[in-house]
């Protein structure tokens, strides 16, 4: 360092007094003449106080400046991107200010704002745009996943439903099934009825061209089994054909007689055996036209209607004995079985 030329001598000068310790402009009449003054290295001694900046240990003034230039350039950079962004003009950015660092001070290490470089220069509305920018993606993801468990239980549900359908239609199919099986058995069970019915008219036609009714011109007036004291066994034993007297009495079918005459109750009694051994009673006749022994065929006349024996009018009374027995059956059941209907 070179040394300061030496200062000229100050002339003293009277002034007025001033209550200033020094001033400007001004001289005190208190002090002496100004004396020359050399700097040395006891006069150039930093004298400590409150006032004076002290000396940063290991370049801190430097460090702080290249901290703040950092910051600065950063805090730029932050603002310039912002408003690349947000499409709004560019911010100002504000300096803080530095504190005075003292002689006090030289061993503690200098404050640092708290705030971090990378929001130094962004306003309220920056980051309150930034919450917001952050709001909005957290919204949107939460309702993608809403939107994702949303479908998978719409998966699920259509799932289910087609599961449920396909049970249904299932279901259906062999319900329709069983029900198709039903209706074919039915029509088949139909069928067979119709055809043995079918058979059945056959038959019985074909009989009664081989049995004809024992009279004509009649009225059914008591039937086999009914009870009343009028019968001596204390029911009917066969069919009363209501008819009036004279009328022709007929073989039922071919046969022979093997009884003609009277017979106590009933009158003149005829009794035709036919070719499978059943013996057809043909009771309270006026009058016979067969002899025992002779053979007749269907429809041949075998006497007339009367009213002898036990009787309250004229009419023929028929039983039917199967083989020849002792009791007879129904003799109304037993025509209807021959195709006839009395």
């Amino acid at each position: 360092m070179a040394s300061n030329r030496p200062a000229p001598e100050a002339p003293f000068v009277p002034s007025q007094r001033s209550d200033e310790s020094f001033g400007y402009g001004s001289y005190r009449t208190d002090e002496g003449p100004w004396e020359e003054w050399n700097p040395t290295t006891e006069s150039i001694r930093p004298v400590r106080g409150r006032h004076r900046v002290s000396k940063q240990r290991g370049g801190g003034l430097a460090r702080s400046s290249t901290v703040l230039g950092v910051g600065v350039i950063a805090a730029v950079g932050a603002g310039g991107m912002a408003s690349a962004q947000s499409g709004k003009p560019p911010v100002a950015i504000t300096m803080p200010d530095l504190p005075l660092i003292s002689d006090d001070s030289v061993d503690e290490a200098p404050e640092t704002s708290a705030t971090p470089l990378s929001s130094v220069g962004m306003i309220t509305t920056d980051t309150e745009q930034g919450a917001a920018d952050a709001g909005e993606a957290l919204r949107a993801r939460i309702m993608a996943q809403a939107e994702q468990q949303q479908d998978q239980v719409d998966t699920k549900a259509a799932e289910a439903a087609a599961a449920a359908a396909e049970k249904a239609a299932a279901e259906a199919a062999a319900e329709a099934e069983k029900e198709a099986e039903a209706k074919a058995a039915a029509a088949k069970e139909k069928a067979e009825q119709e055809a043995r019915e079918k058979a059945e008219a056959e038959r019985l036609a074909a009989l009664a061209k081989q049995y004809a009714l024992p009279t004509s011109s009649y009225t059914i007036t008591s039937t086999f089994g009914q009870a009343g004291s009028l019968w001596s066994s204390g029911y009917h034993t066969g069919l009363d054909f209501a008819a009036p007297t004279g009328t022709l009495i007929k073989a039922v079918h071919s046969g022979t007689i093997t009884s003609a005459g009277w017979d106590g109750s009933y009158g003149y009694k005829t009794v035709l055996t036919l070719e499978d051994g059943t013996e057809i009673w043909y009771a309270h006749q006026s009058s016979i036209s067969v002899s025992v022994g002779q053979k007749v065929t269907t429809g041949d006349v075998i006497g007339r209607v009367g009213a002898t024996g036990n009787v309250t009018g004229a009419h023929l009374h028929m039983e039917v004995h199967p083989e020849g027995s002792s009791s007879g059956i129904d003799p109304l059941a037993w025509l209807r079985s021959k195709g006839l209907n009395p």
